[in-house]
């Protein structure tokens, strides 16, 4: 569970609007004569000025003040004023009726419609100095509590980045700050990964393609990004999805998630390793069968995978490494997710053309995997599948697969790509292996050469395990063993004395085989 440090956002931006709603304000009676679609306006600052010449002084988004005591008797004065004020993007202009200017004027009110500029006049004296205290007090404040924000959101990521916290731990800080989903992207807008409430979050990734062009060029409506990248090289991009906060307070929070996130690549974290985290959270998920597969579609298709009519070919690897899995499928043009698991095994989760053979495509993989220099991995198939909602029981399967040939050495009586049938006796006892009724049969018939549940004799479990499974050759048996074959023939009777059996019996050798099996399975 993640917990943010709740610090007090900056208040939203104050508005026009907003200005003239105040109560000091309303003691004015405030009208607005011009520019009434254009109240929603951010305001930066309040300025009093009288000069005409005002607009070389602003800097845009001020709130201008005047009596116009310098403006009066000249039309095309107050039209050059208001056009100034315009050129320099003043948020506003509010007139003081009295003595130069007893009604609007109609020169002024006129161009400033024309500019879109809000225009409002007082109809009661009013001092400027009470709304400029007002206003002015209420943007330090904000200015201040903006600062804060933005100290406090560095400070967290960086004390998780300098304690090893993984990426998302940096993106669940980001989420729990803006309050919104989080989506971190390539620049191809592939996800590599995510954080904030999940069905929020599905419903962001249910529609990602077009979210991804909308706000690919522009901000609006809550949708906020901020470029990753440094050293003239961008890598990727954050994104705030439907930030409901005020527009400047999203762009802070994701420059300052932004910033974040290059230092954590800098550190030892690279956009590699973030797909990769990408696609070991995804078929996680898949294989754990937690979350429904249907819910975990818009996951795959954000993360890039094909999914639309599409065949899916669930494989489970050993012994393989994933950043050579990953470079084998993009040598063959092979769209897939690969992903780490436990013990060694590694998933693979191949999205084929419905028209290509699945089959002959996978098997051109293992074959390609098992080439070259290096470990030659084993390559465990689940039976292509047509629906994605096949494919958790598909890869459940692959590991199972896998998992069985975990006693077999690569080169023996292993296909190029291991499937189902290919485990035989072997998968069926590992499927079973957790079964309270099997842990007892392999202790019981297993019990004159077990301590404890472990192995009693040092020499005598191992000579019978390669026995069995030589097929009671034994010749070969004490060729493995480097012993002489009088020496094994003590050997096993001393195992046959333990046991109480007759190893030349098929049918107690095979009982004994299945026994030391299960064994074998529970201790991995």
């Amino acid at each position: 569970m993640t917990v943010t440090t709740a610090v007090p956002a900056p208040e939203p931006a104050l508005s026009v609007r907003q200005i003239l709603a105040l109560e000091r304000v309303a003691a004015g009676e405030p009208e607005v004569v011009a520019g009434a679609g254009q109240l929603d306006r951010p305001v930066r600052w309040v300025h009093v000025a009288e000069a005409a010449d005002v607009g070389v002084m602003l800097n845009g988004g001020e709130m201008v003040l005047t009596t116009g005591v310098l403006l009066a008797g000249d039309a095309r004065i107050q039209t050059e004023y208001i056009r100034s004020l315009d050129r320099a993007e003043a948020a506003a202009v509010v007139l003081g009726l009295g003595r130069a200017f007893p009604a609007p004027p109609e020169s002024m009110r006129r161009a400033a419609e024309r500019c879109g500029m809000p225009m409002v006049v007082l109809h009661r004296p009013f001092p400027f100095a009470e709304l400029t205290e007002e206003v002015q007090s209420r943007l330090v404040r904000r200015k201040f509590a903006a600062v804060s924000l933005s100290e406090a959101v560095r400070t967290a990521l960086t004390g998780l980045i300098t304690s090893g916290a993984p990426l998302q731990r940096l993106l669940d800080e980001i989420a729990g700050h803006s309050a919104c989903p989080v989506v971190l992207t390539n620049l191809a807008h592939r996800v590599l990964a995510t954080a904030g409430e999940r069905s929020a979050v599905d419903d962001v990734l249910r529609d990602w393609e077009r979210i991804a062009r909308q706000a690919g060029g522009n901000e609006g409506d809550g949708w906020i990004r901020a470029d990753i990248g440094g050293r003239g090289e961008q890598w990727g991009r954050l994104m705030l999805c439907g930030y409901r906060g005020d527009i400047e307070t999203g762009r802070l929070l994701a420059d300052r998630g932004a910033e974040a996130l290059v230092l954590h690549r800098l550190l030892g974290g690279t956009v590699a390793a973030w797909e990769e985290q990408s696609a070991q959270s995804l078929l996680t998920d898949v294989l754990s069968g937690v979350v429904p597969a249907r819910q975990l579609l818009p996951r795959a298709r954000a993360a890039g995978l094909p999914v639309n009519r599409r065949t899916f070919v669930p494989l489970v690897v050993r012994d393989g490494d994933s950043g050579r899995l990953g470079r084998v499928l993009r040598l063959l043009g092979m769209p897939g997710l690969v992903a780490e698991l436990a013990d060694g095994f590694t998933a693979v989760l191949l999205s084929l053309a419905r028209d290509q053979d699945a089959d002959a495509l996978a098997v051109h993989f293992a074959a390609r995997l098992r080439t070259g220099g290096g470990s030659r991995p084993v390559v465990a198939a689940a039976a292509p599948r047509t629906a994605w909602e096949d494919v958790p029981a598909g890869l459940r399967e692959a590991l199972h697969v896998a998992e069985a040939t975990a006693d077999t050495p690569v080169d023996q009586d292993l296909p190029v790509l291991v499937r189902l049938r290919d485990v035989r006796l072997r998968g069926l006892v590992r499927l079973l292996r957790d079964d309270p009724h099997v842990q007892a049969f392999a202790e019981r018939e297993l019990d004159g050469l077990l301590c404890g549940g472990g192995d009693g004799d040092p020499d005598l479990l191992p000579v019978l395990r390669t026995y069995l499974a030589t097929g009671r050759n034994k010749s070969l048996t004490a060729q493995l063993h480097h012993v002489s074959r009088p020496a094994l023939y003590r050997r096993l009777e001393a195992i046959e004395a333990r046991l109480g059996v007759d190893l030349d019996d098929f049918e107690q050798a095979a009982s004994l085989h299945i026994a030391l099996l299960a064994h074998d399975a529970q201790r991995r």
